[in-house]
């Protein structure tokens, strides 16, 4: 049987979930006053989101943004994405971190998730083989079985790091994985997602949608 979890942060979901809600969202977070540091998802996904974004007109010199996970590639490897986040705001002066082992990390104003329909977030997977990383929070994860589509060793956030965040969204696309979100907000399972839900004391927003 599996382990239930005790989800007390506050979670919504968005009442639109397109790429331009999202935007509005994230636009939202960075016209406030102040500095702000993001931690954004790697992979294709959220690529025609970082399109939106990068062409509007915002105080693009107050944001510092990071990977919340990145594949263990050469920068100039296709399957990078710090080499695709570079590439996506070279046109903006934001400032671009990268992810790297034992670096110090901020609060983040806004941590952006996307999910896998097995319940991972970041590189954050359900079987990871175990290694010693004391309380790092930046960490090598080796999924097992590695994904066909990008089977890489990963660098990546862990669960504190991302559950400390002000302000946490997901945008999550398919029925299928509709189905996992609803069973860890019931604290049904003990998926990684879950785990976040139960770790999160901020504000949680899903963006969901069929496709």
């Amino acid at each position: 049987m599996n382990e239930t979890q005790n989800i007390t942060a506050p979670i919504c979901w968005a009442a639109k979930a397109g790429p331009d809600a999202v935007a509005d969202h994230i636009s939202a977070i960075i016209q406030q006053p102040g500095n702000h540091w993001l931690a954004v998802p790697g992979g294709k996904t959220p690529l025609p989101i970082f399109e939106l974004l990068s062409r509007r007109t915002l105080p693009w010199g107050t944001v510092s943004l990071m990977l919340t996970d990145d594949r263990l590639v050469p920068h100039n490897h296709p399957a990078s994405n710090q080499g695709n986040l570079e590439a996506a705001f070279d046109a903006t002066p934001a400032h671009i971190a990268k992810l790297e082992l034992g670096l110090p990390l901020p609060v983040f104003d806004l941590v952006w998730l996307g999910m896998g329909a097995d319940g991972h977030i970041a590189s954050l997977f359900p079987n990871m083989k175990p290694t010693v990383q004391n309380d790092a929070a930046v960490i090598h994860t080796y999924p097992e079985p590695l994904p066909p589509e990008a089977p890489f060793e990963r660098l990546s956030l862990n669960l504190t790091a991302l559950a400390q965040a002000r302000e946490i969204i997901l945008v999550v696309r398919g029925c299928d994985k509709k189905r996992v979100l609803n069973e860890a907000i019931a604290g049904e399972n003990d998926l990684p997602v879950t785990r976040l839900f139960a770790a999160a004391r901020c504000p949680i927003t899903i963006f969901w949608s069929r496709s």
